[in-house]
C-alpha cells in the first residue's frame, strides 16, 4: 500500500466532511462502536461500520478496547470487556480499519481510546500503521494535552490529534486546548463517564458559544446523547453529535452480522432523520 497516497487523502477527510456538512447546512452524526463488539470477527465488524454509514453516519468513531476505560460508563466498559475476552487488540482494530477503508474511501474514521496500548505498541509504529490503514484521526482520553512527542508522531503520518474539552473547563483552559485544535474539537457535554446522564442543550449553550468564539474548528458534542431528541436539541449549537453508549447497548444482543447491521439501521436512522428534520424546519 502506498502510505503517502493514503495519508494525502486521510489528512483531508475530516476537513472535507465538515466543509461539506457546512455547505449543506447539516449537523453531522458520529456513531461510536467498540471494535470487536458485538461480534468478534473482522468481517462482521466491517459490515457494521458500512451499515452505520448507510444509516446516516457522517464520521465514525471506532473504540480501541482497553482494560481500564476510566472515562466510559457501564455500556462501553462491558463492550471493552467482551472484545478483550475475544482477544481483540490494536492489531485487530487496525485490520478492521484497513478492511473498512478498502470499501469506503470517503467516510472519516477516528480511533478513540487510551494511551497505554499505543505506548506498548510503539507510538511511531502505531501512527504509521494507522495511517496506512486509512485512519484519519485519534482521540485519546487520557493523553496529556502538551504531549509533543505524541502529536509529532501523529503529524508525521498525516493523522489528526483531536482534542477534548471537559464540561468544567474554564475560559483559559478552553483557549489552551483550542489553540492546538486539529480537525474538530470534541466537547464533553456531561461531567462523568459516557452514558452517565443526558446532554442538556441549554446547560451547555454558554460553553459552546465560548468555544465558537475561540476557534473556527468544527465543534462536536458527545457523552450525553442517547436518541434523536437529544441530538436534535443541539442543532445550531454544534457541527456534529456523537452517539455511543445507547448505540452500543442496542447492538449488544446481536446474534450475527446481519442482525447487528439491522440493529444499527433501526437505531441510527431515526437519529439522522431527527437531525435533518430540525434543519428543514
Amino acid at each position: 500500500m502506498n502510505t503517502l497516497a493514503v495519508n494525502s487523502l486521510a489528512v483531508n477527510r475530516i476537513d472535507q466532511r465538515f466543509s461539506a456538512l457546512r455547505t449543506a447546512g447539516r449537523t453531522g452524526l458520529v456513531p461510536f462502536v467498540t471494535a470487536g463488539d458485538p461480534l468478534p470477527d473482522t468481517d462482521a465488524a466491517v459490515a457494521l461500520l458500512h451499515a452505520l454509514v448507510a444509516a446516516g453516519a457522517d464520521l465514525i468513531e471506532l473504540g480501541m478496547p482497553f482494560s481500564d476505560p476510566m472515562a466510559d460508563g457501564p455500556a462501553i466498559q462491558r463492550a471493552d470487556e467482551r472484545a478483550l475476552a475475544r482477544h481483540v487488540g490494536l492489531l485487530q482494530v487496525l485490520q478492521i480499519a484497513r478492511d473498512f477503508r478498502a470499501g469506503d474511501a470517503h467516510t472519516p474514521l477516528v480511533l478513540m481510546g487510551y494511551l497505554n496500548p499505543i505506548e506498548i505498541h510503539g507510538t511511531a509504529r502505531f501512527a504509521a500503521e494507522a495511517a496506512a490503514a486509512g485512519v484519519d484521526g485519534l482521540l485519546l482520553v487520557d493523553a496529556p494535552q502538551d504531549d509533543a512527542a505524541l502529536s509529532a508522531a501523529l503529524r508525521a503520518h498525516g493523522l489528526l490529534r483531536l482534542r477534548l474539552v471537559a464540561p468544567n473547563s474554564d475560559a483559559v483552559r478552553m483557549a489552551e486546548i483550542t489553540a492546538r485544535a486539529e480537525g474538530f474539537v470534541y466537547f464533553v457535554s456531561i461531567t462523568g463517564t459516557t452514558g452517565a446522564a443526558r446532554a442538556e442543550a441549554g446547560a451547555i449553550a454558554g460553553q459552546l458559544a465560548e468555544l465558537r468564539r475561540l476557534t473556527s474548528a468544527p465543534l462536536v458534542v458527545g457523552f450525553g446523547i442517547r436518541d434523536g431528541a437529544d441530538a436534535q436539541a443541539l442543532v445550531g449549537q454544534c457541527d456534529a453529535v456523537v452517539i455511543g453508549s445507547a448505540l452500543v447497548e442496542h447492538l449488544a444482543a446481536a446474534t450475527d452480522a446481519a442482525d447487528a447491521c439491522a440493529r444499527a439501521q433501526d437505531f441510527l436512522a431515526p437519529v439522522r432523520a431527527a437531525l435533518d428534520a430540525r434543519r428543514a424546519a
